[in-house]
């Protein structure tokens, strides 16, 4: 299904050119095993990760430079108004084709072999993980890796992989060609950055491990070696907690797996300031927060337009297609993830939300069991908000939460919306800021 990068990037690439997501995720091999054993549906997952992870050797020869090529080669040709860049997040994409302007991410993740690996031995994990982050490093010294060793949100597959998020410490020389060529005079730059912290352990130069993640809809706390959910967890993921221990944690929390560098930071403010363009800064406590503003940003958009704003859909994970909610015109709420967390911030929204007559839901199977899943009963709540159609999606609730839905899955429920066309003329971005700003207070959101 590809990396949550390379999803957005191509998703938001699509939407500028009037194209929705229907080539976008084949059907995984999970959705063939409905049904079967847990431990037969585990070693499933595990070969299909292995024949797209990355093998030590290829893991020498990756090229941020070429990967940030490849997100910029993405975007169709002409000048924007503007561009977001930073941390991924589904409303980012939103946003970003109500705007008219790419999105450009401050990192990318990989997954490679982990032969002989076990899903409950975070420091053989870290093991592996410093030699592999060794060869990506020594070719791409631009780069901090973030190494993420998280059972809730990966189950069986972190026993045979491990998952590595590429962060630039500057900004891209890519990147700096497409906005000196691609924007237009004076446009602003906006940085996008998660502001969630996670407990860290500095491996080496270059290198950092954590245990768990903030999309697993756990806290630190549950990691612990005396954590009755880390062992439920370590269960569905086929190993128990007898070998688990962590790295003693050398640093307090930072930023976590999706924050920004502040080196990129400030490479984003000092090319902006030289080249006359307004930089501003959205910072994003929770991806609640984000999703939140964005709908009811949309909601304003499309009643502007003469539209009526009461049609929602909560997407979650990879499943969304921005443009054909622009071409429904539809209200779009995005979840992270089928954490209950993630859904009950959906059902607290809605709750203070003018209810809309219609709510479909789109959730995102995530292949793993976990105590911190929302059951589909709680997708059936969100959905119940709705006044006169109330729909969750049969083929995602099929076989959730073990099975795989594409992402094009998305583009195949939203084609079946009424059409309401013409679509709204594109928000200015000074406009959008200024109403994400009026109501930050409510969301959490601080913007600048």
């Amino acid at each position: 299904m590809g990396s949550t990068a390379r999803v957005l990037v191509a998703a938001i690439a699509r939407g500028l050119r009037g194209e929705d997501c229907a080539d976008l995720g084949q059907v995984g091999p999970m959705s063939r095993f409905v049904g079967t054993p847990d431990p037969v549906r585990r070693a499933v997952a595990v070969r299909s990760a292995g024949r797209v992870a990355l093998t030590a050797g290829q893991a020498a020869e990756v090229d941020a430079a070429r990967v940030a090529e490849w997100f910029v080669g993405q975007y169709p040709a002409g000048r924007y108004p503007g561009v977001l860049l930073g941390s991924p997040h589904g409303a980012a994409a939103h946003l970003a084709v109500a705007l008219g302007v790419p999105w450009l991410p401050a990192g990318f993740e990989m997954v490679a072999h982990w032969p002989k690996g076990s899903v409950d031995r975070p420091r053989a994990a870290l093991d592996h993980g410093a030699a592999l982050a060794g060869r990506m490093l020594a070719g791409n010294p631009d780069l901090h890796l973030r190494q993420v060793h998280c059972p809730a949100s990966r189950g069986a597959l972190a026993s045979a992989t491990v998952a590595m998020t590429a962060r630039w410490l500057s900004l891209p020389q890519a990147y700096r060609r497409f906005l000196a060529q691609r924007l237009e005079p004076g446009a602003p730059v906006v940085v996008l950055r998660d502001a969630r912290t996670w407990p860290v352990f500095e491996a080496a130069e270059g290198h950092s491990f954590q245990v768990g993640c903030p999309a697993s809809g756990l806290d630190p706390v549950d990691f612990h070696p005396d954590s009755h959910t880390l062992r439920q967890v370590l269960r569905s993921a086929g190993g128990d907690g007898v070998q688990w221990e962590p790295p003693e944690i050398s640093t307090p929390p930072e930023g976590a797996e999706h924050g920004v560098e502040a080196g990129f930071d400030s490479s984003v403010a000092g090319w902006a300031g030289r080249e006359g363009h307004a930089l501003h800064q959205i910072v994003v406590p929770s991806p609640a927060a984000l999703s939140a503003a964005t709908a009811d940003l949309y909601r304003r958009w499309l009643r502007a337009a003469g539209k009526t704003g009461n049609r929602l859909v909560v997407e979650c994970g990879r499943l969304l297609d921005p443009w054909q909610v622009v071409r429904a015109g539809m209200v779009p709420y995005w979840c992270e993830n089928a954490t209950r967390r993630c859904v009950e911030q959906a059902e607290w929204w809605l709750a203070g939300s003018e209810p809309f007559t219609s709510v479909d839901v789109l959730p995102e199977p995530p292949g793993v069991r976990s105590p911190a899943l929302a059951g589909l009963p709680q997708w059936l709540a969100v959905a119940g908000f709705g006044r006169r159609r109330r729909a969750l999606d049969r083929t995602a609730a099929r076989g959730y939460p073990v099975t795989s839905v594409p992402t094009r899955r998305a583009t195949e429920v939203l084609r079946a919306q009424p059409y309401d066309l013409p679509t709204p003329p594109r928000i200015e971005v000074a406009d959008a800021l200024a109403a994400l700003r009026a109501g930050s207070a409510a969301h959490g959101l601080l913007v600048r």
